[in-house]
């Protein structure tokens, strides 16, 4: 039992210090020069070598056109003719020719008719002097004369179509309340003659001055 065992540790440790003694000449370099010693140096140059790139197959060639074979008494046939392009037009050719667009009108705008001028409409004011109205006289307050009270009144009157005072107001003081309010009431009872517009009667407003003087 015992010589088995050392047989078996011996060769283990045999390939444990093969394998150390290979690895020390490979750090070494000693195994790299034992291969060149042993191993040709066409071989080592074979392995080292990168292989070479494939080389591109040659062109193809296009194939011959086999001619014909003429005989003796045959002539030969006439070339075909080939179409080319010329640059320069045949001097018959037909020539297309192109008008030029013709230039539109200018647009104007269209211009505004100015509207025609409207005749004036004639105004026919208001009148309280004709004769035919028969308005009585203006009265001058009594009191007012004992005291010399005198002046101008301009009495504002909304005159209707049918020529009657609608309304009336103080449009300038004579300064006297007496004289103003005499006015007032007098033109309030006056008849007119109505004011006009293209000859028809309508409502107006008219100014009536009155003047009181003494005498």
């Amino acid at each position: 039992m015992f010589p088995k065992v050392s047989r078996n540790l011996v060769i283990v440790t045999s390939v444990l210090l093969f394998h150390v003694a290979a690895l020390w000449l490979l750090q070494t370099g000693l195994l790299r020069r034992v291969v060149e010693v042993l191993v040709p140096v066409e071989i080592l140059s074979e392995l080292i070598e990168p292989p070479k790139p494939k080389e591109a197959p040659p062109p193809v060639l296009p194939k011959a056109v086999a001619q014909p074979v003429l005989h003796k008494d045959e002539a030969p046939a006439p070339p075909v003719p080939l179409a080319i392009a010329e640059s320069t037009p045949a001097p018959n050719a037909p020539v297309l020719l192109v008008a030029p667009p013709k230039a539109l009108p200018p647009i104007t705008a269209p211009i505004a008719e100015t509207p025609a001028p409207v005749a004036a409409v004639k105004v026919e004011l208001p009148s309280s002097d004709a004769d035919y109205l028969q308005n009585p006289k203006l009265v001058y307050p009594a009191i007012s004369k004992r005291l010399s009270e005198q002046g101008k009144v301009v009495v504002r009157v909304l005159i209707g179509a049918d020529g009657t005072a609608q309304k009336a107001e103080i449009r300038q003081s004579s300064g006297f309340d007496r004289l103003d309010q005499a006015a007032l009431s007098t033109t309030l009872h006056w008849r007119y003659v109505p004011g006009k517009r293209a000859g028809v009667a309508e409502a107006m407003w008219f100014n009536v001055p009155i003047n009181f003087l003494l005498e």
